[in-house]
């Protein structure tokens, strides 16, 4: 608990305001809850003609008098109406009090909850932001073994329950103990005995309270966790449907998501179970404490005649004074287990260490003039080696073209050379700069990447291009288009560039959405292209359309062609052939042909997989 408040200590902070705010009208409204009873003594007073007689008006004699000079101007006034035989007026003057007691107890207490309102949403707002800006700047190896739905469930459903559960403590880490004290004050005034009796019950209810919360919180990870898994099933579902439904598995899926369900059906009945035992405890304990109050208090009123019947019912206010905040707080208490658990899963990402932060003071590339050098590299994503002591230069210019079979490393060149992972060995450098020692973003600055899945966001065709060069003019839009060899089916559409492109592109051919990533990647217009099996998932015809926009694309820039077919590297300057993560042949595309190696072999399955 320690923990979690030191880490929200940073948001809190920044709306001091508020809390100042809110811990002021909440000390005003439990002083006012605690007056609230005692304002109903004058009225008790006047109805069981208990009222003490004042005859003269009190003389004011500081503020250390101010309670019996309060007392005896009330008993004046009061008792003086009384004399002329007017008890309405009486009446009326006392139950005004009453009134304005409950009146300025409810108008601090809407005041501080205003004041918790702004604190509470502005922290999970900013929390909500650090943790998506958190999200997008962690590198693809923490993606590569989590689960999307789970890091979603973090964001949406975490930071929810911390609001919902919590957050409750901030609500009554003032307030509720400050009505307790304040109301202790006034009834040890009245009765020390009494008042010892009714805290016998507190601490016992604390202890019943405890016990019946302690694995809740465990509980609670789990149902969390398990929410996560839910979101991944539903997410993977959605983005394979195709294949779900053309292999007939609606059945395997479908109890896959079943049996995740179940499970948090069952954690969130057995956490419900005991949330729901915090109301009935600590009424039972309640309303024990007042039957045994009513029985020694009786005894006072009644038997022992040492403290007056109207005294006694004001003290039984207070005493549910006390138990109403205390019911609340043990309420709380099972309530902030879910947010600690939701609070732990949220920091967790937020703290979690980003390996490929820029270093201090690392050089800004401001453009590319002479070369991309991969000097002597290995890498490996778990145990496995990909790449081992890899070596090629991509002079400014040129054409490289990396080609090979399946699980050659091609694509890695892609990752490695454009700092998605760091390599363990070698290094890769651009213009002598190592990339390690370069901010990422002038590095990504310097690179256009088109790769084999046609990446577009559920937005118009222009939103999607305007990634690449988010102050782009119409005109200059229309222009990539054209390069990209889109513009002749966007200027048909209906809405044209404002067309929407649906979720994942889905509106459009394969062709179609590859051919608008490339228009995004000529709108940056960057000095080096990377092509990662752009043309690899396409049909013939699209291929065709594609390749004309990839050669548009190419011209005069420096591009690395990672390629699955011949059409797409038969131009290169020079062609890297590749076999389990090393080179075993390189030169241009005649040359190899001659060699009749690897090289050969693959043009003639005319299949670079």
């Amino acid at each position: 608990m320690k923990k979690i408040i030191s880490q929200l200590a940073p948001y809190i902070k920044k709306f001091k305001k508020h809390v100042f705010l809110n811990v002021f009208f909440n000390l005003l409204y439990a002083l006012f809850s605690a007056l609230a009873f005692i304002s109903l003594m004058p009225m008790l007073n006047v109805l069981f003609d208990k009222t003490s007689v004042v005859t003269e008006a009190p003389i004011w004699s500081g503020i250390s008098g101010i309670k019996t000079y309060g007392e005896q101007l009330l008993n004046y006034r009061v008792s003086s109406y009384l004399v002329e035989g007017n008890a309405q007026m009486a009446l009326f003057i006392v139950i005004s009090l009453v009134i304005s007691t409950f009146l300025l107890k409810n108008l601090f207490g809407y005041l501080s909850m205003q004041h918790m309102m702004y604190l509470k949403n502005g922290v999970l707002n900013n929390l909500r932001k650090d943790m998506y800006n958190k999200i997008i700047e962690l590198p693809l190896s923490f993606y590569s073994k989590r689960q999307k739905g789970d890091v979603m469930a973090r964001i949406l459903g975490d930071i929810s329950e911390m609001q919902n559960s919590f957050f409750i403590v901030l609500e009554l880490v003032v307030r509720e103990p400050a009505t307790i004290i304040f109301s202790l004050i006034f009834m040890f005034a009245f009765s020390w005995k009494l008042t010892l009796f009714v805290l016998l019950f507190i601490p016992i209810a604390g202890l019943l309270i405890s016990r019946l919360g302690k694995s809740l919180k465990s509980n609670s990870l789990k149902a969390q966790q398990e929410s996560g898994k839910l979101i991944s099933i539903v997410e993977e579902t959605l983005t394979g449907l195709k294949i779900v439904k053309s292999y007939n598995a609606e059945p395997i899926f479908r109890n896959i998501f079943v049996k995740s369900s179940d499970e948090i059906l069952r954690l969130s009945n057995k956490i419900g179970l005991k949330n729901n035992l915090a109301g009935p405890v600590s009424e039972v304990l309640g309303i024990t404490t007042i039957a045994v109050l009513l029985w020694y208090g009786g005894q006072l009123v009644l038997v022992d005649k040492v403290i007056e019947g109207t005294d006694f019912l004001v003290f039984m206010g207070l005493s549910y004074a006390i138990l109403t905040p205390a019911k609340a707080i043990s309420k709380a208490s099972y309530k902030v287990k879910n947010g600690m658990a939701a609070a732990d899963r949220v920091f967790e990402i937020l703290h979690e260490d980003d390996n490929l932060a820029d270093i201090p003071n690392a050089t800004i590339l401001n453009g590319f003039n002479n070369e991309l050098a991969v000097n002597n590299i290995s890498f490996k994503y778990d145990n496995e080696l990909v790449l081992k002591n890899f070596s090629i230069k991509v002079p400014k210019g040129k054409t490289i073209a990396l080609v090979g079979q399946s699980g050659s490393g091609k694509s890695t060149i892609a990752n490695l050379v454009t700092r998605f992972y760091d390599i363990n060995a070698g290094s890769i450098t651009v213009d002598g700069n190592d990339i390690k020692n370069v901010t990422k973003k002038s590095l990504r600055g310097l690179m256009g990447l088109v790769t084999q899945d046609s990446i577009l966001f559920n937005d118009t065709i222009k939103n999607n291009i305007l990634i690449g060069k988010p102050n782009a003019t119409d005109e200059e839009v229309m222009d990539a288009l054209k390069i990209a060899n889109a513009w002749e089916f966007v200027k048909d559409l209906p809405k044209g560039i404002e067309t929407n492109v649906g979720d994942a592109g889905n509106n459009f051919s394969g062709g179609q959405k590859q051919r608008l990533s490339i228009a995004r990647a000529v709108l940056k217009n960057p000095p080096i292209m990377i092509l990662d099996e752009a043309t690899s998932a396409l049909d013939t015809e699209s291929e065709r359309l594609v390749q004309i926009a990839l050669e548009n694309m190419m011209k005069n820039r420096t591009s690395i062609v990672i390629a699955h077919r011949l059409s797409t590297i038969q131009n290169a300057d020079e062609i890297i052939v590749m076999l389990k993560g090393e080179i075993v042949e390189q030169g241009a595309h005649q040359e190899l042909l001659d060699k009749n190696g690897m090289y050969k072999k693959l043009v003639d399955m005319q299949s670079f997989e």
